[in-house]
């Protein structure tokens, strides 16, 4: 078939064949302020003070990064992107941005957020996925006391709560309630669910509970999805040993690869704890290790389900020319290829054309609670090397081709 000749990420007419002239100036912009480090350093902790002080920078975000990464502030704000996208033979990730919330009110309110979101998707054809965050669902001090306490073995995983006292051990409890019932309705109404990774200091809790509920609900279809950040450098180990626990108990893991999004985070806070960093020793090994992992999954496609998320033009072509020697249909549907909107184009139009399974992760929410994501979105455009020269690159020759 030789499908990776086909696909040429440099062909910027259909990359950004959706964007007026006039959206694709504004885009140029943008990612020229984007690609300066330090006006990134400078600009997120800005915008971060102003948040705290309550000042009036809602409209400036709104015109220009968040109208660049983020579908709207409601739901019903999204459904201008999702019909548009559509047109290409693109689907979308719908995520409601709440995180880091702490009452039961709060996590009452996202749960039934979510519920809200699974029935609007399922009445979509080019909706197949909602995200949802833990930290929306349940207090981070929670989730960071659990993980020193829980462990794997070779039947599973298991969460130990005997080290909670009475009110955490009922606030867990809803946890796995409000968690289950997301998870229900996922399956009636056949929206899948991917769960976010997140800090590691609460990780092992988040995925301990996802393989609980995948064992459940994924016995004839992945519905259910665990995230894995291949820039920690025991997640390859991590997906492998996921797989055989699948195995054992019967069920299609669920498996959304990226690279991640903690990095710096993650390794400040082992600095200042004197610990060792969870985090590979360069790029090339979080490189090695997501390329090892599209490997074993394709290897293994009859048992994993595995939604390639990766700005990495290689990887995306390394996949389809796996699929290609395995003789395996790109729109296989244990394959998934998704970039976030906003970024890499180029890649998620070019996959559509040659008929991948391919969608935008579209965040949406009110611009306090998106703004953590934003900037994530700005550090990591910044901190990868060479990711906003080459958005700069492929904007600067589609406006040279369309002459404007």
């Amino acid at each position: 078939m030789n499908l990776q000749a086909k696909i040429y990420f440099d062909d910027t007419e259909q990359a950004f064949i959706y964007k007026s002239n006039a959206q694709l100036k504004k885009t140029y912009r943008l990612f020229q302020l984007m690609n300066q480090s330090w006006l990134v350093k400078v600009g997120t902790r800005l915008t971060l003070l102003a948040v705290n002080w309550k000042l009036p920078i809602n409209g400036l975000l709104r015109s220009t990064i968040f109208e660049q990464f983020v579908g709207g502030e409601t739901l019903e704000q999204t459904s201008v992107i999702v019909n548009d996208l559509k047109k290409y033979g693109i689907s979308l990730i719908l995520d409601y941005g709440a995180e880091g919330k702490e009452s039961e009110k709060d996590f009452e309110e996202a749960k039934n957020e979510f519920i809200r979101v699974i029935n609007h998707a399922s009445s979509l054809d080019n909706i197949n996925f909602i995200s949802i965050k833990l930290t929306a669902l349940a207090r981070f001090s929670l989730l960071e006391k659990l993980n020193q306490f829980s462990a794997s073995s070779a039947a599973g995983f298991s969460i130990d709560t005997k080290q909670l006292n009475p009110e955490e051990e009922q606030e867990w409890a809803n946890v796995v309630r409000r968690v289950e019932e997301i998870c229900e309705l996922a399956i009636e109404k056949k929206v899948g669910i991917l769960i976010d990774a997140e800090e590691s200091w609460i990780q092992y809790t988040i995925d301990a509970l996802t393989m609980q509920v995948m064992e459940r609900y994924n016995k004839k279809k992945a519905i259910i999805y665990n995230t894995i950040q291949l820039y920690r450098h025991d997640r390859l180990e991590f997906l492998k040993y996921s797989h055989q626990i699948a195995l054992k108990n019967k069920f299609i893991l669920g498996a959304k690869i990226v690279r991640g999004a903690y990095m710096e985070k993650e390794r400040k806070r082992a600095n200042a704890l004197n610990d060792s960093s969870p985090i590979q020793r360069d790029k090339s090994a979080s490189d090695q290790d997501f390329n090892a992992a599209i490997s074993y999954s394709i290897q293994h496609i009859d048992t994993i389900s595995v939604i390639i998320a990766s700005h990495n033009e290689y990887s995306a072509q390394f996949a389809v020319r796996l699929l290609d020697e395995a003789n395996l249909a790109v729109n296989h549907p244990h394959i998934h290829f998704s970039q976030l909107y906003g970024m890499s184009d180029n890649i998620t139009f070019n996959l559509a054309k040659i008929g991948c399974n391919v969608s935008k992760y579209l965040p949406y929410g009110p611009i306090d609670d998106v703004i953590p994501y934003l900037m994530r979105r700005a550090q990591e455009n910044s901190s990868v090397a060479g990711q906003t020269s080459r958005e700069l690159f492929l904007i600067e020759k589609e406006i040279k081709r369309r002459g404007i």
